[in-house]
């Protein structure tokens, strides 16, 4: 665990962001919502002056955590029964185009000559949910440490492409249906704080929906991470082949999954006071935009650039087929 002392001067830069970000869309550019600002804010100041080492520790704390207490806490906001509205269509329709995803990224990685823990990085962190897939991923096929920075930073970009362009995706594709819209962007933008921010910009009823669709893809990490674990354990020596079935399992489950599940629970069987779901609403949602703030600070676009045309076709390339994907099988299936 980082010492507070170190933490405080990132957090507190992205607390404050997150505090103007509110501002400025509550009073000057209405509707875009909150965490989008804070992400452009941060990418702006981030990319220019605020580039020393003092934010380092509390930018990565808070784009981590954050948004896992973010997740948890909208357990506290949903009940079972609203789960249930995906039904089975919903289901498939996320592990259809999870498998898409990771076969494309595969298969893309493979062709344009990336190492096997760059490609399965960018096949897990598109296909589930970002930097945390990556995380989970990484010590599981033994990751160099510059193929994760090189991923999460690509991953990133490419979750803000879709988070500000898949609102207007989805209003030319399904006009005004909440549900599959909320599909489009919940099955297809990286991180948690991406969808959130995406679906906030079209309304709440289709945040809702873009929510639990993310989860499932998500509650799906266990088993990507399983797979991949099999996969680089394949491509091993035996005698090089040491991480197990069960040391992957306790990577894999995310703990605020498991929050988030056991507060949807409780939810569900003991209806909260609304008191308790709006209190776990609004800090869910202050969460959010501090952990966006430091995403958006952490963000090095001279990395990518520096990365040249091959990172860009492969990012570009992932992109694309997951949009298409995800149109044709919501058309499809729902």
């Amino acid at each position: 665990m980082k010492p507070v002392r170190a933490v405080l001067p990132g957090f507190s830069l992205s607390f404050l962001i997150a505090i103007i970000s509110q501002w400025i869309n509550a009073d000057f550019i209405k509707g875009i919502g909150a965490p989008t600002v804070a992400l452009l804010i941060g990418v702006l100041l981030g990319n220019t002056i605020i580039r020393q080492p003092l934010w380092y520790s509390g930018t990565a704390w808070s784009e981590k955590r954050l948004l896992e207490y973010s997740v948890m806490l909208l357990g506290a906001t949903i009940t079972f029964q609203t789960i249930q509205q995906l039904k089975g269509s919903g289901i498939v329709f996320i592990l259809l185009q999870m498998t898409i995803t990771i076969v494309f990224a595969l298969l893309l990685g493979k062709r344009l000559h990336f190492s096997e823990g760059m490609t399965l990085m960018m096949a897990g962190g598109n296909a589930v949910c970002g930097s945390s897939a990556i995380a989970a991923i990484a010590p599981t096929i033994e990751a160099k440490d510059d193929d994760k920075r090189l991923a999460i930073t690509l991953v990133n970009l490419m979750g803000t492409v879709l988070m500000l362009t898949l609102p207007l995706i989805s209003l030319l594709a399904f006009h005004h249906d909440n549900f599959l819209r909320g599909a489009l962007i919940g099955g297809t933008v990286q991180s948690v704080g991406q969808v959130i921010a995406s679906a906030t910009m079209v309304n709440q009823e289709t945040t809702t929906f873009a929510t639990l669709f993310k989860i499932l893809r998500i509650i799906m990490l266990i088993a990507v991470v399983l797979i991949f674990s099999q996969i680089h354990r394949r491509n091993q020596p035996q005698d090089h082949q040491k991480i197990s079935i069960a040391d992957s399992a306790k990577r894999a489950l995310p703990w605020y999954v498991v929050g988030f599940v056991a507060l949807c629970a409780l939810n569900s069987w003991l209806t909260f006071n609304p008191i308790i779901s709006d209190g776990a609403h609004l800090l869910s949602g202050w969460c959010e935009v501090t952990a966006l703030a430091a995403i958006g600070l952490r963000l090095n676009f001279a990395a990518f650039i520096k990365a040249g045309r091959k990172l860009a076709y492969f990012g570009g390339g992932v992109l694309i087929v997951q949009v298409a994907s995800a149109l044709i099988l919501i058309t499809i299936l729902l």
